[in-house]
């Protein structure tokens, strides 16, 4: 049996491209707070999301796996607040929180697309998707700020 060590990580070369260094992954993400009030299991999934965020200076597709990781908090946080939200997909919940004032029409519009992108990916019509840290971070932002606002909302 061959024992394969993997190699330490080295930087994506498309990193640069936004980056300098790894230390400037720091200054991208370090607004992206988690704020008090989320529930533990969304804050879990949005501080894994910052992390993935970070990381994809050593692996570039790290940044497409933060959005769609970051839109699992959100759909966790409007579970607790749609009420009867049972097995809805998610589609379901984006829609029965605009009609019910939750999302704001902007929110619904977001997290359809990204709803969107997600589901392409999981059904494989999406085989190989990037999206560059320069999208991705307004794309998690956004993911965080819409968990803070719905979580605010019932404090």
């Amino acid at each position: 049996m061959t024992t394969q060590r993997l190699p330490f990580p080295v930087p994506d070369e498309r990193a640069h491209l936004f980056v300098d260094s790894y230390a400037d992954m720091h200054d991208l993400v370090e607004d992206l707070v988690v704020p008090d009030g989320v529930p533990e299991a969304a804050a879990t999934v949005l501080r894994t999301a910052r992390e993935l965020l970070r990381q994809s200076y050593y692996c570039y597709e790290f940044s497409t796996v933060a959005v769609m990781h970051s839109l699992i908090a959100v759909e966790i946080v409007l579970r607790d607040r749609i009420p009867e939200a049972g097995k809805k997909p998610l589609h379901g919940l984006i829609k029965q929180g605009a009609t019910d004032g939750i999302l704001t029409a902007r929110q619904a519009e977001y997290l359809d697309y990204g709803r969107q992108i997600r589901n392409g990916m999981a059904h494989g019509q999406t085989t190989h998707a990037v999206m560059p840290p320069a999208m991705a971070v307004p794309m998690v932002t956004t993911s965080f700020t819409i968990v803070s606002e719905l979580c605010a909302a019932v404090l």
